[in-house]
């Protein structure tokens, strides 16, 4: 029995607070457990230098904790980031650019900010999940002013976390299971059911390439669910946008 009461396939409760920042071109609050991400879009009419007169967009993201989103106090990263924050705002924007045309977005970059207000395992996958309704939020108000003529985004794409923990197959790990996993994954989705990254890790013991179909196919369906809670969030966006899924 996990320590929350789910069964072994089971999402943790997923809310999603849209506009949460009024400022943003694009916002939530992602609430997965007791996981809290604020996720903010923010669009520049600008591009790194290396994109400068190609003619093609970018999409980008940052992101950080709170000090005090887990148990203990965390020191703020003032003198620049640390390798984990530095891999996990790769993946975040990786995991978005591995959807969207950039060519279609011109010459502007989408910012996205994912910071982590609580933590209870699984922050990097709630951030991606929470980065595509900000991102189709930024670019569905950049389809409205007519700043872009076509929609950039070209599919959707949804994150989990995957484990073993005590000998059996988990998915969408807490604070408390992930500490204790022998073997820790993370999966990266499209709609269309492509791969954009499959992190796995074994914590000393050695897995088989049997126990990762099984992680594998329990993390398929997990997406799949966040996927039909990212259409319901997203309905107008979805049938402007034109996104299929």
């Amino acid at each position: 029995m996990r320590n929350d009461k789910r069964k072994n396939d089971e999402l943790r409760d997923i809310k999603i607070t849209t506009d949460f920042i009024k400022h943003a071109e694009g916002s939530c609050l992602i609430e997965m457990g007791a996981t809290k991400v604020i996720c903010t879009a923010t669009v520049e009419e600008k591009v790194p230098p290396f994109l400068r007169g190609n003619g093609q967009g970018w999409v980008t993201a940052e992101y950080a904790m709170l000090p005090r989103a887990t148990n203990t106090r965390s020191q703020r990263e003032t003198k620049g980031v640390k390798g984990r924050t530095h891999e996990i705002q790769r993946l975040i924007g990786r995991s978005l650019r591995a959807i969207c045309d950039l060519k279609l977005l011109g010459e502007r970059s989408i910012l996205i900010d994912c910071d982590v207000i609580q933590a209870d395992g699984g922050t990097r996958t709630a951030s991606i999940n929470g980065a595509m309704i900000a991102l189709t939020q930024a670019v569905y108000k950049l389809r409205q002013a007519n700043t872009i003529k076509e929609n950039p985004i070209q599919d959707f794409v949804g994150a989990i976390s995957v484990g073993i923990v005590q000998g059996e197959e988990m998915l969408d790990l807490n604070y408390a299971e992930d500490s204790t996993a022998y073997v820790d994954a993370n999966i990266v989705m499209t709609g269309k059911g492509k791969f954009v990254e499959i992190q796995g890790t074994a914590e000393g013991v050695p897995f088989s390439k049997s126990a990762l179909d099984k992680l594998i196919k329990l993390a398929e369906g997990g997406i799949a669910e966040i996927f039909k809670v990212q259409k319901k969030i997203l309905h107008e966006e979805i049938k402007e946008l034109k996104i299929k899924i």
